[in-house]
């Protein structure tokens, strides 16, 4: 079975025992398959919001800056943004390498740079150094580019709803099983079917927890570099 809405939904139409759907009747489907439909996405959209940085939703965005243009919108969909990410691209016809750019406080940008935004003269214009996020879901460059450079930064994203039989997921295939527990815990819920529901419940929060283990739960090991007793005495010269 393929791996994207239609097929997804088709796993739930084979547990609940109803018939399955094709693309030629996908579109048409209404009564329980419409909420079959609404409880995929309901899975997925739960195991998105579960967790800020799925690797699997990671995205990295490329903005062309306009010259004397300090602010810029994030995607729409960015739940979270790295700012340590910020960068500008190298570009030979520009004649600029490749800088990482400092974050700084907003307070500090207000209180030493807000000025940037009003001041129209190229005077004060230039390569960028640094970048701050505004409340407004907006990051500012400072100062205001002279050029117009290519600015790289990595967010990650809320997905969409799946809405044709085609769709697919960002969630790898191998969590297949975890989107259909979901699916059905809360197709038991709408049914009533409580004690179903309930179990379902407990391997849909387990699926996330080993989704957890894989992608988030990773530690860095150093080597340490401490001398034991024995390898102390080892290097003592006895007189």
């Amino acid at each position: 079975m393929a791996y994207n809405f239609l097929g997804l939904i088709n796993d739930v139409n084979r547990r609940l025992n109803e018939v399955e759907l094709t693309t030629t009747t996908f579109n048409t489907a209404i009564g329980e398959y419409s909420m079959i439909k609404d409880v995929i996405n309901a899975s997925i959209r739960y195991i998105n919001q579960h967790e800020f940085e799925w690797p699997f939703n990671h995205e990295t965005e490329n903005e062309t800056v306009t010259v004397g243009t300090v602010r810029y919108d994030f995607p729409s969909n960015a739940k979270s943004v790295d700012m340590n990410t910020f960068r500008i691209e190298r570009n030979s016809t520009l004649g600029n390498q490749t800088k990482k750019l400092k974050v700084i406080r907003y307070n500090e940008y207000l209180e030493k740079y807000v000025d940037n935004e009003y001041n129209t003269s190229t005077v004060v214009q230039g390569m960028p150094h640094s970048v701050v996020r505004t409340p407004s879901e907006e990051f500012a460059l400072v100062p205001s580019p002279d050029k117009a450079y290519t600015v790289t930064y990595e967010y990650y994203k809320i997905p969409s709803d799946l809405t044709t039989a085609t769709s697919v997921p960002t969630l790898p295939e191998q969590f297949r099983y975890v989107i259909i527990d979901g699916a059905m815990y809360n197709a038991y819920l709408f049914r009533g079917e409580s004690q179903e529901a309930a179990m379902m419940q407990q391997r849909f929060e387990q699926g996330i927890k080993q989704m957890r283990t894989i992608y988030i739960n990773r530690y860095e090991y150093v080597n340490s570099t401490m001398l034991t007793r024995s390898a102390y005495a080892s290097n003592t010269r006895v007189n």
